[in-house]
């Protein structure tokens, strides 16, 4: 794979996530460096080939696939600091997306290394020739990463492209009306003409941009809709989970059913927040819409 140039000392290698590296001072940095074996080496070399060296890495979450390299690359971690635990420790990163300590081996990019944070950022902060933007609700401190002068912005996992979504089904989320507020930010920029680029899809901009965006936030629509359908009987987490993976049509694997009761359980805080939904004991912990 090679870099594609963005613009002016902005570059992009693909991967999933892809990586973006911004040139500033005459240093590379690197955000969301990735995972994968070989991901350090090849990222490594496509910077030498800019006549560069790396300087510092900047992460838009603290998800293992974003950040199980950075030990390997062996330079300063930014984070934002609602995800500085969630990087060190692979513990929360298993509390993040199981709810306890995982099953050894069952989730994706499951490892147990510690990642170092070595400095934390704010929203609104200016980092080396880049913007940070608050873009949370896929994970708390969800980050992106905007350059200006060259009219993109590395949106992270703040949307997620159509076939990933038909692929799971559910998006993954931990807040429903940040992630939806993240997605109208994310318009905000597509309608000032900037290029988005997701970590893991496609770059778009304009018109397209715009129909993934509505993808994303119809897909929410249609969730909460299917929950309160699914609902009109007591149901609990698991049996949502299982209910909604089959009428999205998902692969149905205990890891996706596992993954998705994260999002689904935000949903079911959305709903019973606002007066839809109240919780029952009918031989388990369940809900029933009202």
């Amino acid at each position: 794979m090679a870099l594609r140039k963005l613009g002016e000392d902005l570059y992009l290698y693909p991967g999933s996530p892809s990586t973006m590296i911004k040139i500033f001072e005459g240093k590379a940095f690197l955000i969301d460096p990735g995972n994968g074996s070989k991901r350090h080496k090849d990222l490594r070399r496509e910077v030498r080939k800019l006549g560069v060296e790396i300087k510092f890495l900047l992460a838009t979450h603290g998800h293992a696939d974003h950040i199980s390299i950075v030990p390997r690359l062996e330079k300063p971690l930014f984070v934002h600091r609602f995800e500085f635990s969630v990087v060190e420790s692979p513990l929360n990163r298993e509390l993040l997306t199981f709810g306890s300590k995982a099953p050894k081996g069952f989730l994706v990019y499951q490892f147990e290394r510690e990642v170092k944070a070595h400095a934390v950022f704010e929203w609104g902060e200016e980092l080396f020739g880049l913007k940070t933007l608050k873009l949370n609700g896929h994970s708390p401190g969800m980050t992106g990463f905007l350059d200006e002068d060259n009219g993109v912005l590395y949106a992270g996992d703040s949307f997620f492209g159509e076939r990933l979504i038909r692929n799971i089904g559910v998006p993954y989320l931990v807040d429903v009306q940040l992630f939806k507020n993240s997605i109208t930010q994310l318009k905000n920029y597509v309608n000032d003409e900037f290029l988005i680029i997701p970590s893991h899809g496609r770059s778009v901009k304009g018109e397209e941009a715009l129909e993934i965006l509505d993808f994303n936030l119809k897909r929410i629509e249609e969730t909460e809709e299917k929950i309160l359908k699914f609902l009109k009987e007591p149901l609990s987490i698991s049996e949502l989970s299982y209910k909604l993976a089959n009428d999205f049509g998902v692969n149905i694997t205990p890891q996706a059913l596992a993954l998705n009761q994260v999002p689904i359980r935000a949903f079911i805080a959305e709903l019973y927040n606002s007066g839809k939904i109240e919780a029952v004991v009918e031989g388990d912990l369940k809900w029933r819409r009202i």
